[in-house]
């Protein structure tokens, strides 16, 4: 039950974090959705940090663990908000953009994801 309660509320705190972070984004610049590709860039730099610490480095419960990757994790990054942002660029006929949107989503992420490894195994 303890593990559910963890992951409830990382979700409701990665969700409110997304949220946020999409409004300030939106705010610098409306013609590209860099809200969800700074959303999943950070999530996965903290997936990355979070998994080799957790899993190497440091002992802690598995509530905070969930608390922190499925929970946080899953609430920030978002593949749904991802696929429809490619989906309505596709539609407005913006290919080039999409494309750039969907290249630099993979490969920022997976960066992102070894950067966050890579700070971890410094600890």
């Amino acid at each position: 039950m303890l593990k559910l309660l963890a992951i409830f509320l990382g979700g409701g705190f990665g969700a409110t974090s997304r949220y946020l972070t999409g409004l300030a984004c939106s705010k610098l610049c409306s013609c590209f959705p860099l809200g969800t590709l700074s959303v999943n860039i950070i999530g996965s730099f903290i997936m990355g940090f979070g998994f080799l610490l957790f899993m190497e480095k440091v002992n802690v419960p598995n509530e905070l663990k969930l608390f922190l990757t499925v929970g946080f994790c899953g609430g920030l990054t978002t593949f749904s908000t991802f696929s429809l942002d490619v989906w309505n660029m596709f539609f407005a006929g913006e290919f080039l953009k999409a494309a750039l949107y969907i290249i630099l989503s993979l490969i920022l992420s997976l960066a992102a994801l070894l950067a966050g490894v890579m700070v971890a195994k410094q600890f």
